[in-house]
């Protein structure tokens, strides 16, 4: 079976795949493409976010991050999903936990996003309606913080980019442990399965992440 990846920054996303693969039958084939393939940093550096942009995060094939806004590459995203439907992909799923507007779509094949699935599957998972949400940059704390209020009485947004340091992600979490909160969200792709265990040890709560969780509810539906 074909299904189709698509990331935000550029393909193909081996530091996903690392992860999510081993969920998959091995008769699987993913076709991987990406939002910012082919553009150069400093063309990337023309979508710079302002004030009022929703503000994205990705990595690019050389393992660098950047920062820019959504809109300016909606119309890449749309070529992507069509270039996938052609190619005969059965599904695709969004390297991506951000909202997207609905007028991206697949004409005949299913979409499956991330912040979807995150949005029905976190209030659920908190018995205190209290959640941190680690998200890669101080300017998506906002707009983190303002979509999550919309499925849990309280979120505490907290900016450590899973393209940096370390450092900074243990900083993290030190930061979070005593929060009043039962569950950590790693709102961003990027996170990895030693994050989220670094994130469980050191702060005692409860973590998604959500590569694996996207991975798991394909791996399914694949099997249908």
């Amino acid at each position: 079976m074909k299904i189709g990846a698509i990331t935000i920054g550029q393909a193909p996303r081996t530091d996903v795949t690392a992860d999510i693969l081993r969920i998959f039958d091995d008769s699987l084939e993913l076709v991987q493409a990406g939002g910012l393939d082919g553009l150069t940093k400093e063309e990337i550096a023309e979508f710079a976010p302002g004030k009022d942009d929703y503000v994205l995060v990705s990595r690019l094939t050389d393992g660098s991050s950047v920062t820019f806004a959504e809109r300016h590459i909606l119309p890449r995203l749309q070529d992507a999903i069509n270039h996938m439907e052609d190619e005969g992909c059965s599904l695709i799923m969004m390297f991506c936990t951000g909202s997207f507007p609905e007028t991206l779509s697949a004409k005949n094949i299913p979409m499956i996003y991330p912040c979807e699935l995150l949005n029905r599957l976190v209030p659920l998972m908190t018995k205190k309606s209290s959640i941190i949400c680690m998200t890669p940059s101080p300017l998506q704390t906002e707009q983190c913080e303002e979509k999550w209020k919309n499925y849990v009485d309280h979120v505490t947004a907290i900016a450590a980019s899973p393209y940096g340091d370390w450092d900074a992600l243990e900083k993290a979490a030190e930061e979070i442990k005593d929060l009043d909160a039962d569950l950590i969200v790693l709102d961003c792709i990027g996170y990895t399965q030693e994050m989220k265990k670094m994130f469980a040890e050191k702060t005692g709560k409860k973590v998604v992440l959500p590569r694996t969780l996207l991975a798991r509810v394909v791996s399914e539906l694949t099997d249908i």
